[in-house]
């Protein structure tokens, strides 16, 4: 795929705050039609990019389209072409949940037919028809979160962005919200997911790109993120510590590094070639040498330890560099994360009629 054929396409983003660098050569290509998960800590430099490329905030380096157009140059053709979900739902408490959509979708200059009808799709496309009437205080966390999503769709755009749309939410609301994302997808729109839950991008992501210090350090589906640390792994806590050595030694002739010891669970793992084998070869040997184990099994990487293991080892290595007097490429550490922008309430009178300016 050519960066011209892309939903999104930045190349070598900077955006500096100060001494400190929140982007420091960021380069990201998204394919369309496709939910692009977008993953690092706190402070790596996430809600700065999901800023730039819906064209709230100015870089100092680099260049980025969207949709096909420079987000400078182009900003109004950008602008009519995307959504934004920021971490927080910006759902007035004092209309409905059909005024909210209906006052949004004037704002964005619909006929006040239009804007009802519209309305009324989205209210049933996120399965809130029967909650139209209500106020949006009477609205749960998830049911919040799926109408602000709703009013982000008021001119289905290309390209969403969903920063941290998750945020705060039970594991049912959560569900709620992964599935009208699944459902904006299915219709076409290329959705760029900035999350903090790993199992949210397992879920809901095509392909991952993870960030750390401002820019991108690893991508690929979460299964080939996952392969970075290893493919299968044997684990085995044995009854009574003692035996972690002897165990130990067993594990190290079946698996294909040197295993791992956790003494405060007991437990041994190493990664291994074949799983069937190795398992089989594990129970027999364990027999043989008299350990006696809780449990035994065999079981493949989370994406959470490959985030662990691809942002932590980055953070070690420039912490030893720094301790060394060198420098990690960035200046000071990964710049404040400048939270997204809310939607703020806008200065219009609603009446029965519409909205009034």
């Amino acid at each position: 795929m050519t960066t011209s054929d892309a939903a999104i396409a930045a190349e070598g983003l900077r955006k500096r705050y100060g001494r400190s660098y929140a982007l420091n050569g960021l380069d990201l290509t998204v394919e369309r039609g496709v939910v692009h998960g977008l993953l690092g800590p706190n402070g790596a430099g996430k809600t700065t990019a999901v800023r730039i490329l819906s064209t709230l905030l100015r870089f100092d380096g680099g260049s980025a389209r969207v949709a096909g157009y420079d987000v400078v140059g182009e900003a109004d053709q950008v602008r009519r072409r995307i959504g934004l979900t920021g971490q927080y739902a910006a759902v007035d408490e004092t209309l409905s949940g059909r005024q909210n959509l209906v006052m949004f979708g004037r704002l964005y200059h619909l006929g006040a037919r239009q804007a009802k009808q519209r309305a009324d799709q989205l209210l049933e496309q996120f399965d809130l028809t029967h909650a139209a009437d209500r106020s949006g205080r009477t609205y749960s966390g998830g049911m919040r979160r799926r109408l602000d999503l709703a009013a982000s769709l008021i001119l289905a755009p290309e390209v969403l962005f969903l920063d941290e749309p998750t945020t705060g939410l039970d594991p049912r609301s959560r569900n709620d919200v992964w599935d009208a994302v699944r459902s904006l997808v299915a219709g076409g729109t290329t959705v760029l997911l900035t999350t903090q839950y790993l199992e949210e991008a397992d879920q809901l992501a095509s392909r991952i790109s993870v960030i750390d210090t401002g820019r991108v350090v690893a991508e690929g589906t979460a299964d080939e993120l996952k392969a970075r640390i290893g493919g299968d792994r044997i684990e085995v806590v044995v009854h009574d510590a003692a035996q972690l050595g002897a165990a130990a030694a067993v594990v190290a002739r079946i698996g294909t590094t040197e295993p791992e010891v956790d003494a405060d669970t007991r437990r041994v793992s190493a990664p291994v070639a074949d799983r069937m084998a190795a398992l089989t070869d594990a129970v027999r040997e364990l027999q043989l040498a008299g350990i006696a184990a809780e449990d035994i099994g065999l079981r493949r990487p989370t994406l959470d330890e490959a985030f662990l293991h691809l942002t932590g080892r980055r953070a070690a290595a420039e912490e030893e560099t720094a301790a060394q007097g060198g420098s990690s490429g960035t200046d000071g550490d990964a710049g404040p994360e400048v939270p997204p922008s809310r939607r703020s309430r806008p200065l219009v009178e609603w009446s029965e009629e519409g909205v009034a300016g």
